[in-house]
């Protein structure tokens, strides 16, 4: 089958790799028809990882059910499914207490798995024409029979239940104030989960004009661009202390308004001076214990300078980690179902799988009309 398979640093290429197999009676092999491109593929496409050559990426999947193993008694031939990008087992104390981002049995030594990423299992990435996806009662989500909402189910996968997870670490309820830095696909659906969840402002820092754009339309955020003003700043202004909340969106290669000099902490300490005191925050921007091109050495080895003075002096209250999606997606499907979410309003090109090498340059760039990019296998 074609798949995505990374090279090098910003080399990925479609190639010929082996059609996956049914291994363990829970396996199901899924016939991919979205796979998106997610921001934090891009760490791993600019050789900002340990990732080596040869995986195949992509961990934002849905399509249908293509066969199923003995053990399967839920899934049939046919069904329309999205999986959490987090592969997990279902039945460890983790999973069991709906933790299934750090499952304790799919990836030796470490707790959690996911689909073509970086030490995080054995689990091939999406970004092909067909998956295996192990624990597959537990792991797929059904989804209604046919072709409608497509790309809004293909947000279940990853970004609409990430940006979902960072308001639920951020606690944000009915009347809060919010400010979201990073207006990428994940700090998009972070500002419409606060819009969803009764937020009564809600702040998207950026410097990506089209980005802004978007947040402003369709979250009702109050754009700032952090190339203009200075963004912590104007935030206290507006909100005569600070916000109630504060989202973390960006990840450790958070850069200044130049876009040349990176700052691994900038957000994370932006987000302590511009939460008012007892305020709480959620960060679901990747950080790592390593990164080759760091700018310090300490950045290298996952250690940042965090104002940890102020944040303890103002009492604030932190939730971080990778979102459990199993957590949130059935909702977040019955909403988009009900008409009441659309995430989709994030996907900005679908193009064939044969392109994904443009579309990840593309979109490493920035470039207007690039916001979201979804791969389709059978085009």
């Amino acid at each position: 089958m074609k798949a995505v398979v990374y090279r090098g640093e910003r080399d990925v290429r479609v190639e010929d790799v082996e059609d996956p197999t049914i291994d363990a009676p829970t396996d199901a092999i899924i016939r991919i028809t979205t796979s998106a491109i997610c921001g934090s593929d891009l760490h791993m496409y600019e050789g900002r990882t340990g990732a080596e050559p040869g995986i195949v990426f992509g961990h934002e999947n849905m399509g249908v059910v293509e066969e199923v193993g003995a053990g399967v008694s839920d899934l049939k031939k046919g069904d329309r499914v999205v999986l959490p990008f987090n592969v997990a087992c279902g039945f460890c104390r983790n999973c069991e207490n709906n933790k299934t981002g750090f499952c304790l049995n799919v990836n030796e030594g470490f707790a959690g798995g996911a689909y073509g990423y970086v030490s995080m299992g054995p689990w091939r990435g999406g970004q092909a024409e067909y998956l295996k996806v192990p624990f597959a009662d537990f792991n797929a989500l059904r989804l209604p029979e046919g072709e409608e909402h497509e790309h809004d189910f293909a947000m279940l996968a990853d970004i609409f239940p990430t940006g979902y997870h960072a308001t639920e670490l951020a606690g944000v309820g009915p009347g809060d104030t919010v400010a979201v830095y990073g207006a990428g696909p994940v700090g998009q659906m972070a500002a419409y989960s606060a819009r969803l969840r009764g937020a009564s402002e809600i702040y998207v820092v950026d410097k990506v004009e089209e980005r802004l754009r978007l947040a402003e339309e369709h979250s009702g955020a109050i754009p700032v661009n952090f190339a203009e003003v200075d963004a912590p700043e104007f935030i206290l202004d507006a909100t005569d202390g600070g916000t109630d909340t504060g989202i973390d969106a960006v990840g450790y290669q958070a850069q200044k308004p130049d876009g040349e000099d990176e700052v691994p902490a900038m957000i994370l300490n932006n987000l302590v001076t511009s939460t008012r005191a007892t305020g709480r925050l959620g960060v679901v921007g990747l950080y790592v214990p390593s990164d080759p091109g760091a700018p310090t050495e300490e950045a290298a080895n996952g250690r940042l300078l965090f104002d940890i003075g102020t944040f303890f002096e103002k009492g604030l209250k932190m939730g971080t980690g990778q979102a459990d999606v199993k957590a949130h997606n059935r909702q977040l499907r019955d909403l988009i179902i009900a008409g009441r979410a659309e995430p989709s309003f994030v996907v900005s090109k679908r193009v064939p799988l044969e392109e994904a090498p443009d579309a990840y340059a593309r979109f490493d760039k920035r470039e207007d009309g690039y916001t979201k990019v979804v791969l389709d296998p059978a085009a």
